[in-house]
Order: structure tokens, then sequence, then C-alpha cells
């Protein structure tokens, strides 16, 4: 009787929340966890329950999957809001069940912080679980890679669902080995692009093989440490591939997989990791190709992940990039299109951004393609201003502003091609600024 008036509760301040015209977060779930730390044992699931996580790019490929389950007719219960602590799902969930904890959906997709695969899924049903990267990303929080990387580890120790891995990142690769006994592991991988390096370029993680400890061998580096490597001594890295991404053409925004040729809004190339790994979700559960072709050409994201937008006719790509990869993803993107442009960076150091800013050192700034001016904004506006200034690019052209709106402002003194990075809570203010310029 106590959960079923815990989400009567719930349910009344949800209708509340939507009197008021607010959706109220992970509010829900914060107030329920509190007051019953167990209560995932209590809802009951009877469709597959699809999970996805990574550092960077578990919103994207979330709201793709539920994008193109619902194509195919099915209903979806999802986070699509990103809220992917426990209380945010939680919250998700208690908004989409009945009294009793029934939750009526032929499919539950969650995105999932990486710190909380154990809390939710401890006592939660999980069918397929999709990891896509790890990389290093608020320290004070998650601490370094290692531990996470540890944590998954053990929970995956007993976990015999479907297990679809980036065979690209070592770090992900390895926890297909967490469970022996597991036979629903399943590795996707993306063909070498373009842009592609056979040295590393930015800051990356897992050098060595977390078995025997010798020298990883990379043939590519696609970005960061994600790209084709192998153990020189046991073979690590040498899988059987389920899907691997082929034909990488990001100037027409197309790739294929198994010679079917996929369009995507979206030009980078961690985009089609994201992409690779829809497709391999979806194939599991028989989602018809044609679904998922149609899906992957027609979703767009549109929060401020490789967001394209004209502001006062200006063509304008926003990207969130909350920690080095992302921003050095975010980077990439920029110095692999030809025109000049200008690039807005807006760093907060607020609790959800993590206080410990001092990873801009690992950000790329190096030989900037066409780039004619720099504006920085945020909390912290003067120390990414700093941190460019120290990788040779022109002072002069470096403008800080401590006021998010004098930036905007300053940047579209020009009708020069603009780019726009903001960091976690630094996104949603410029992205409002942004549009009241429009």
């Amino acid at each position: 009787m106590r959960n079923f008036f815990i989400i009567l509760i719930m349910k009344i301040l949800n209708v509340l929340l939507k009197i008021f015209h607010k959706n109220g977060g992970n509010f829900l779930g914060k107030v329920a966890f509190g007051w019953n730390p167990n209560i995932f044992k209590y809802f009951k699931v009877n469709c597959p329950v699809i999970a996805v996580s990574a550092t960077n790019g578990k919103t994207m490929t979330n709201n793709c999957i539920g994008y193109t389950l619902k194509n195919s007719g099915y209903s979806v219960v999802s986070n699509f809001e990103g809220n992917n602590m426990e209380t945010g799902i939680l919250s998700t969930i208690l908004k989409n069940c009945t009294l009793t904890g029934k939750i009526k959906a032929d499919f539950l997709v969650f995105e999932v912080d990486e710190s909380y695969i154990p809390v939710v899924f401890e006592n939660f049903r999980l069918d397929t679980l999709i990891i896509l990267n790890f990389f290093r990303d608020q320290l004070d929080r998650n601490g370094e890679v290692e531990s996470l990387i540890l944590r998954i580890n053990q929970f995956l120790e007993n976990y015999t669902g479907n297990l679809i891995l980036n065979n690209d990142d070592p770090n992900v690769a390895r926890l297909g080995q967490a469970n022996p006994l597991n036979n629903n592991v399943y590795y996707f991988s993306v063909d070498k692009y373009d842009f592609a390096t056979e040295d590393i370029k930015e800051a990356g993680e897992g050098k060595f093989c977390p078995f025997c400890k010798e020298r990883l061998e990379y043939e590519y580096y696609q970005y960061s440490h994600i790209g084709k490597f192998k153990c020189p001594n046991c073979n690590f890295g040498n899988n059987d591939i389920y899907k691997l991404a082929t034909n990488i053409d990001l100037k027409n925004k197309c790739f294929n997989v198994n010679d079917i040729t996929y369009k995507i809004n979206g030009n980078s190339i961690y985009l089609i990791y994201n992409y690779t790994a829809v497709i391999s979700v979806c194939s599991l559960y028989n989602i018809p190709t044609d679904t998922i072709k149609n899906s992957l050409s027609t979703f767009k994201l549109n929060n401020g992940r490789l967001e394209e937008v004209e502001i006062n006719g200006v063509k304008t790509i926003i990207n969130l990039a909350k920690n080095p990869t992302g921003s050095n993803v975010s980077l990439r993107i920029l110095n692999e299109d030809e025109d000049e442009k200008e690039l807005l960076f807006v760093l907060n150091d607020n609790m959800a951004d993590g206080f410990d800013v001092s990873w801009i050192w690992d950000i790329n700034f190096n030989n900037l393609n066409n780039v004619s001016r720099i504006i920085t904004s945020g909390t912290r506006a003067y120390d990414i201003a700093i941190r460019i200034k120290t990788s040779g690019f022109n002072c002069v052209k470096i403008e800080p502003y401590l006021d998010l709106k004098d930036a905007v402002n300053a940047l579209y003194k020009t009708d020069i091609k603009k780019y726009v990075i903001a960091n976690y809570t630094a996104l949603e203010p410029t992205r409002r600024e942004l549009w009241r310029k429009k």
C-alpha cells in the first residue's frame, strides 16, 4: 500500500505541475525515491526495456531509437527530455504507470547516466543495454574513467541480456568479457573515415590492454581514442562485428551498413557511431530496414546537439560540449568545414557542469581552420579565452564577455557563418539568447 500511495501522490503532483505548465524534470522521482529507495521493485513491465549509456551521444541515440520504434507503430515510453539519473527515469515511469505500478507500452527506452546503470537496473528489468563510449567527464562527480568502468563491469558480471558495445572504444569493448556466460553480446564498428589519423590528436583514455596490460596498437584513430585497435599480445579488440558502417561520406551525409545506404541529418563521425548503434538495436528487434532508413533520414534532435539554425539569415551550428572529447569533436566539425566562420564558446562552472574546469586544457584549439574571430562567454569566459590564447590563436581576435547577451550581440555584428559550443548549463541559456536574435 505504501507504493500505491506514493504513486497516487505523484500523480496528483503531476496534474498540478501541468496546470502551472511545468514539466517538473526529475522532481517526482526525487520525492518518490526519497520516500522509498526500493520503489523500482514495485513496477510491473511486460515489454522490452532498452537503455542507452555513454559519456557523449546517449541523448541523440536514445531519442533516435524511440523515434524509429514509434515509426514502426509501437508505443514507446522514454525520457526523451534527457533526465537520465535514477530520479529522472523514475519520474518518467511515474508519469506513465498505473496506481498498481503497471507500465503499458510496447517498449521502454531510457537514456541512462553511466554512473546510474547499477542503481536503476539493480531492481528494474533490463533487456538491452547499449554503451557507446567512455571519456573523462565531470571528474569531481564521476571520478576517473577506470573507476566508472569497473562499477559497470561489476554490474554486467551477472547480466545476460543483450549487450551492444562500440568495438572501436577499448574502454567499452572490454565490457563484453564481464560475463563469459552471456551469449548476447553484439559489437558495432565504423570504418575509417577521411579525417582519421595515424596518431592520436586529442586527449584519450585506455591506451593499454585491460587484460594483459600490453600497449594497444592502433591502425587509425577516428577521434580521441576511438579507432581500430588491437592488443598485440592477447588479441583484445578482435571481435566479431554485428554491424559495420562503411563508405562514410560526411559531405553527402550518408554511410552504408550491410550494403544499405543510410542518409542522415548531420556530418560528424560521432553521429555515424550513434546511428550505427541505432541500426544495431533496431535490427535485434526486427524493425524493417525501410523504417530504419526513413527514420534516420528524417530524425532531428533540435536541442543543441549539432542543431543547425539561421539567425538573422546567418547559418549557425550549435553543439553541446561538456568535456574535452565533446569539445574536440565540435572543433573537428568546425575544422572540416572550409568556409570562413566565427566561434562562440560558452563555459559555465555550475554544479551540474562540475566546478573543476581544468579539462579545457585538453581541448585542441591548435590550427583552427578559417576561424576569423572567437567570442567567449559564461561564468568562465576569461578562463576559456586564456586557454584559446595559449594555443596560439591571435589574442586580438578573442573577445570575452561575461554577459551572454553582450556576447551574442557581438557575435552577430558580422554575417559570417557561426559555430556555437556551450557546456551543460550554458546550452539552454545560449539557445534562448540566440532565439531572441532570430
